[in-house]
């Protein structure tokens, strides 16, 4: 089966009013003890399996999970196991999940030979909750409510546990997640796609999957266009929901912020380029979404002064600036992501993406015709700009950019409607225009942070100089690069 759920992070000083909250009706507690198992070389981690066994009271269960369609979905399969006579955990057998598709999923990642055997498997960690439990009815559905509260263990590490599950039983995802919204905004929760598995498998030093994807919009060619946007927001959704669940849980790993921002423009380019395909998205959603971008923006930034700006213009000679000058004024992070006004946009989007719709908004050939428009005006815009880009202020080069990266993001939304091979080979056109962009735009940040940096430290004057005199030379490499882009012919003529 498919399973939908839900998983919020509970801040410590929240544990004790969620908990009174939750009492306020028919709950169960209830302690799961659990040990997870994966081949030597984690071969089933490293496809997002998981397999484990579970003592719940009397019984045990063994539970095998594998990814679904989506952040929030996973296929699960579960084995009711007779407990073994000496009261130890019962051996787990692959073979219980035979016929399923998370049985599938097993077989493809281990491969066996015909007639063999699966390989070992050995238990790598194991989990310690006691879990408080409700069911409750919101909206057209059945929603269980779960506070697990306890500890992961690998060998002589572990870590704590506090989160909050929701989980459909019968009904609408939409109603888990307006559940969901409310939950957050009371009690100051926040959406992780990090479960008690990976958890376990990060302390264990097991192989696992990366965060970050490619966004690929499942749509067929004569969609309509509410589905079009539903179907695009949902893939921009994925990375961006897992990673601020990374950033949220304390990542200030460069590659994570990095992206994450990146997940968050393309999001932000579906919903302004798109909008006029439905009437579902409210254009309050992107309002958090700009802060928390600009907050991990100027973390990226104050990372990039010092990891790669600062030794360029040591090696040029310059004096070094200390690194406490260079990201003074840094935002963290994990703040920005958990606070309440950005988690409740996320919820809000999923609720969109998961929504039960008919066949609102425009038709395929209407649908088409908008977002054609749309791309030849964007194409337009930067074409036009960009063949004077040396000439502009920096507010227009730097417009210059956003346009070209939204054309870019446009363009992968909109290839199912299109010649794939076309879209592909026009993305491919952009890749040296956007280097150059992004070269000019790292730089002209670095001149404008030495330069507010000069009044207090004298030194930073050299690093200002020095950018200074590289401004016309990489303006005139972006102009150029705008102008061979030029000659590309785009695909939705």
């Amino acid at each position: 089966m498919t399973e939908f759920e839900l998983k919020l992070e509970v801040p410590s000083h929240r544990l004790q009013p969620l908990v009174v909250a939750l009492k306020r009706g028919k709950t169960n507690r209830q302690r799961l003890r659990a040990t997870y198992f994966d081949t030597q070389d984690s071969a089933l981690a490293g496809r997002g399996i998981v397999v484990r066994m579970r003592q719940e009271g009397r019984k045990w269960v063994q539970t095998a999970k594998a990814p679904g369609s989506g952040p929030l979905e996973r296929l699960e399969h579960n084995a009711v196991v007779a407990a073994d006579e000496a009261g130890m955990t019962p051996a787990v057998d692959l073979a219980r999940h035979s016929g399923t598709p998370v049985g599938e999923a097993i077989r493809r990642a281990l491969k066996p030979k015909a007639g063999a055997a699966f390989p070992p498997l050995v238990p790598r960690y194991e989990t310690d909750v006691t879990r408080l439990s409700l069911t409750v009815l919101h909206g057209e559905s059945e929603v269980e409510i779960s506070l697990d509260e306890g500890r992961i263990v690998a060998g002589t590490q572990s870590v704590p546990v506090r989160e909050l599950e929701l989980e459909l039983k019968q009904g609408r995802a939409e109603d888990v997640l307006q559940l969901a919204r409310q939950g957050c905004g009371i009690h100051g929760l926040w959406l992780s796609t990090i479960s008690k598995s990976m958890k376990g498998q990060r302390l264990a030093g097991m192989a696992a999957p990366g965060v970050w994807c490619t966004v690929v919009p499942d749509y067929g060619r004569r969609v309509g266009g509410e589905a079009l946007v539903a179907a695009v927001v949902a893939a921009c959704l994925g990375p961006v929901v897992s990673g601020a669940s990374e950033v949220a849980g304390g990542s200030r790993d460069a590659e994570d912020i990095h992206q994450l921002r990146v997940g968050i423009r393309r999001l932000r380019t579906a919903l302004r380029e798109l909008s006029s395909l439905t009437e579902g998205i409210d254009p309050g959603w992107e309002v958090p979404l700009i802060a928390v971008f600009r907050a991990l923006g100027l973390h990226r930034d104050r990372s990039h002064l010092a990891c790669i700006v600062e030794p360029q213009i040591e090696g040029a000679g310059g004096p070094a600036i200390p690194a406490a000058a260079l990201e003074a004024d840094t935002p963290d992070p994990a703040a920005a992501v958990r606070a309440a006004a950005f988690q409740d946009s996320l919820l809000a989007l999923l609720a969109f993406a998961y929504r039960e719709r008919g066949r609102d908004g425009p038709d395929h050939g209407r649908t088409k015709k908008r977002v054609r428009k749309s791309l030849a005006k964007l194409h337009a815009q930067v074409l036009r700009d960009g063949s004077r880009f040396a000439s502009l202020d920096e507010v227009r080069q730097h417009r210059v950019r956003r346009r070209l990266k939204r054309l870019r993001y446009l363009a992968e939304f909109a290839a199912p409607l299109f010649q794939s091979h076309k879209t592909r080979a026009f993305a491919d056109c952009l890749k040296p225009l956007q280097d150059a962009l992004g070269l000019f735009n790292d730089e002209m940040m670095a001149l404008r942070s030495y330069r507010g940096l000069a009044s207090a430290e004298p030194r930073a004057w050299f690093a200002a100089g020095w950018l200074s005199a590289r401004r016309e030379p990489h303006a005139l490499a972006c102009q150029q690069a705008i102008r061979n882009f030029a000659r590309t012919r785009p695909f939705w003529k």
